[in-house]
């Protein structure tokens, strides 16, 4: 009786908003191991649900790099060693597309408490590098899995792989070292995200069901 009541009284929800932390790394020129240096990342998203697939998201989040190219086998020119710490800065829109569909209660909608779902989208990213300040845009592409703790609360795990289109991540010497030119399309900088969220849903959406079980 108590979960029959519990989906009787379920709603839908427009708009989520919520938190998340994690891990942050770096690939570029300084750093071909995601799983070395890792750093802290942390964000804050909102999101629109349109329906039970689709969602769009806006986020800011921050993250902390950092590379050494101690760690290669190969040398730079002269053998000279290379290392930063930058912090960047991260503003984007994304859309994701959740494989079942999402929610609680609503029998005949085939509704998913956990479902996995993938995201796609574009992004501006700030990286400040030993007082040296670049801007970028990017294009974050990733995969995760949402989990409904409630009818309002969510819980999320997402891992993001982000192309920036800039060379700029891991500061400006780095290419002098190399003598390697680069340009907007052809460079190696990427950064990643695996980060764990925590959502809430608000604002009730108006409809009127006629299904006749």
């Amino acid at each position: 009786m108590l979960t029959l009541a519990s989906m009787a009284s379920a709603q839908d929800y427009r708009y989520e908003f919520g938190a998340g932390i994690g891990m942050s790394g770096y690939l570029g020129d300084a750093n071909m191991n995601l799983l070395k240096h890792p750093g802290f990342g942390a964000g804050i998203l909102w999101r629109y649900i349109p329906n039970y697939r689709f969602a769009i998201r806006a986020n800011f989040q921050t993250a902390g790099l950092r590379g050494n190219t101690a760690d290669y086998k190969d040398v730079l020119p002269g053998g000279v060693n290379y290392q930063f710490k930058s912090q960047v800065y991260d503003l984007g829109g994304q859309v994701e597309f959740n494989f079942f569909n999402f929610g609680l209660g609503y029998k005949y909608k085939n509704l998913h408490r956990l479902t996995p779902y993938i995201t796609a989208g574009v992004g501006v990213v700030l990286s400040v590098c030993d007082g040296k300040k670049a801007v970028a845009p990017n294009i974050p592409v990733g995969i995760g899995v949402k989990f409904k703790l409630n009818e309002r609360m969510n819980l999320g795990l997402e891992f993001t792989m982000r192309k920036v289109f800039g060379d700029k991540l891991d500061g400006y010497d780095i290419d002098d070292l190399k003598q390697i030119e680069s340009s907007f399309i052809c460079n190696t900088d990427w950064y990643s995200m695996l980060q764990f969220s925590f959502t809430y849903e608000f604002g009730k959406r108006c409809k009127v069901c006629h299904y006749v079980e």
